[in-house]
């Protein structure tokens, strides 16, 4: 990649502050935990996006900069594009994930964890596959500076080595001040560079190889590891 394109891909505006980028994303986790704290048997999908729509309210949003995302049961295989199931109402032993786009002080946080209700071990453990994914990649980032591609192939290796399946049309995106989308930066997964700190957005989708669910987790890539 030349550098006049990566230069482009990873361009931010004047308003742009690392710290208000960490900011953001740690207000949307906070956002991401409340809304899962409300989730419970019995509610339906279309509940839970009501809901969520009135903690980001309440927490002070500036606005959104994707649209909410919460996903229950069988849902939990649809990516981003997917359409919602308003009617599913989430059973005994579930799970669901919330993946939350908010722009706070101008900077875009972006935010997803995936959550079980119930003792399904099988569910318990596809969310914290997700987690551990995450981790893995993220650290091979940090130390051994590997591109968005080389990131996501590792990924896709990673997780057929622990039992699940790679979603790979899940392949992150840049966050900035907003709105990123004026830098056309394209997927993380076809950045042939290092992403730099602060401004990409690693996304891990993975499934169960033969039950109809799966789980979610996002995070900001930073040079310090997430807390």
């Amino acid at each position: 990649m030349s550098t006049p394109l990566r230069s482009r891909r990873e361009r931010v505006g004047e308003a742009f502050s690392l710290p208000a980028m960490v900011r953001a994303r740690d207000l949307t986790f906070e956002a991401v935990r409340r809304v899962a704290e409300t989730v419970h048997p019995g509610m339906t999908e279309g509940r839970a996006h009501v809901l969520t729509q009135e903690i980001l309210e309440a927490m002070g949003m500036e606005r959104l900069w994707h649209r909410n995302i919460v996903r229950f049961g069988p849902g939990t295989l649809k990516t981003f594009r997917g359409g919602f199931q308003p009617d599913y109402v989430l059973q005994a032993d579930d799970i669901f994930y919330v993946d939350l786009g908010v722009v706070w002080d101008g900077h875009e946080g972006d935010a997803g964890d995936t959550f079980v209700v119930g003792g399904d071990p099988e569910m318990h453990a596809c969310a914290e596959a997700a987690r551990t994914l995450w981790r893995a990649v993220a650290s091979r980032w940090r130390h051994d500076e590997l591109s968005g591609d080389a990131l996501y192939r590792y990924a896709v290796e990673q997780a057929n080595s622990m039992g699940w399946t790679l979603n790979w049309e899940v392949k992150g995106h840049r966050v900035s001040d907003f709105p990123h989308a004026i830098y056309k930066a394209g997927a993380l997964a076809d950045f042939e560079a290092a992403p730099k700190t602060g401004l990409w957005i690693l996304e891990i989708q993975i499934s169960h190889t033969t039950r109809p669910f799966g789980a979610f987790y996002e995070d900001l890539l930073i040079e310090a590891p997430a807390a």
